[in-house]
């Protein structure tokens, strides 16, 4: 079973719990609620026209792109369906920053042993058996936690069941070739700042297919470069060939 989140952005109310609740969960410094930062792994914004309460958190990617850039395996998915980050394997390189199609880890920029700073989904609480403290907290049940198969069919129901109410899209299904963060919403995802122009084949194995490539077209460039050495150099002795025929009909 993977785990997943499901974010009804239509039953949020932007009050803040969840955001206060993984601040105390985590014993976050102070912060700017409005942004992802170091100091705040979840946030909620009013966004959009119409405005929607929007939540912003790392979508933790059923096959991450962070985990397949790091060179030095310091990220990795579990069984929970969380993307963790062990700090302790972490060379600093941020090529996991780079890599992440929703710009979700941030740097300790200020640190004087800067860490790679994300939402954990909770890990050591659901490990225990407990929801994640931004779901717990909700009071209005915008956030639900369970199977990820069994949110996807519930997502699904409620677009079939409430004809209007929402855009029929269940963001995170299968974007960047799906996330363990889901979304439903009444408004177009695109015009509520989410990345609306993702693949659906999970970003590592189109890296991977680009690499596999590279060694063809290296062939075939050196079979070129040969090739044209061959013409230059071939061309160059026939002119040679020519000059000194040329030079020994003069002499005659």
């Amino acid at each position: 079973m993977s785990n997943a989140m499901l974010i009804d952005i239509t039953r949020c109310v932007g009050c803040g719990e969840c955001t206060r609740a993984c601040i105390a969960a985590n014993d976050l410094p102070e912060g700017d609620d409005t942004q992802l930062s170091c100091a705040r792994y979840t946030v909620v914004n009013e966004v959009g026209n119409p405005q929607a309460s929007v939540r912003q958190l790392c979508m933790h990617c059923v096959e991450p792109t962070c985990v397949s850039a790091c060179l030095v395996g310091a990220f990795r998915k579990t069984a929970t369906g969380a993307v963790v980050y062990d700090e302790e394997k972490c060379i600093g390189c941020r090529y996991c920053m780079q890599a992440c199609p929703f710009s979700v880890p941030k740097y300790e920029w200020s640190s004087l042993a800067p860490r790679i700073k994300k939402c954990s989904f909770c890990h050591s609480r659901v490990s225990q058996g407990k929801l994640p403290a931004c779901v717990e907290a909700c009071p209005a049940g915008a956030s639900v936690f369970g199977d990820r198969n069994e949110l996807i069919r519930e997502a699904h129901h409620r677009i079939n069941e409430n004809p209007g109410e929402y855009v029929d899209h269940v963001y995170g299904e299968h974007e960047a070739g799906g996330t363990s963060v889901l979304f439903l919403s009444a408004v177009p995802f695109g015009l509520l700042g989410f990345p609306d122009n993702l693949p659906t084949e999970p970003i590592p194995r189109l890296s991977w297919k680009i690499l596999k490539e590279i060694p063809k077209y290296a062939v075939v460039s050196s079979l070129l470069l040969f090739g044209i050495h061959w013409i230059t150099a071939r061309r160059a002795y026939v002119e040679k060939i020519e000059h000194r025929d040329s030079e020994t009909e003069e002499l005659r």
